[in-house]
């Protein structure tokens, strides 16, 4: 079974950045799609950002324009660079993997969590006024 590990997560204040990472125990281009959610206290399970094996990225309106994803496919490291953070951004951020091809955005699928079969424990992000 793969492993996802992330790390990165801190306490913040707002308005600044943090940068996550997830790393994958095997080959990250097996996966079609890998992607961050996160739950805040209380709150439902979200997609935050997407990126799919071609290269596309999917953003969550409540994230867009601050957050970028990316992928290293050398490193098998996934990636959220988060700036401009926000109190509202406080979560436990999860990496999920899929590779099924009903994860992608075309299939509306980007935050179907019961399309990642793979998940890793989470990273705590607290922003702060």
């Amino acid at each position: 079974q793969v492993q996802l590990r992330e790390s990165g997560g801190d306490s913040v204040e707002a308005g600044g950045s943090l940068r996550l990472s997830c790393t994958a125990s095997e080959d990250v281009n097996n996966f079609e799609c890998m992607t961050w959610f996160r739950q805040a206290p209380g709150k439902q399970r979200e997609g935050v950002a997407a990126h799919e094996r071609d290269g596309e990225q999917v953003y969550a309106d409540s994230v867009e324009h601050r957050f970028t994803i990316s992928r290293d496919n050398v490193k098998n490291t996934l990636y959220l660079q988060m700036d401009y953070l926000k109190v509202d951004d406080t979560a436990m951020y999860y990496c999920a993997a899929s590779t099924t091809t009903w994860c992608r955005r075309l299939y509306g699928g980007s935050w179907h969590d019961w399309r990642y079969a793979d998940w890793g424990q989470g990273t705590q992000v607290t922003v702060s006024y």
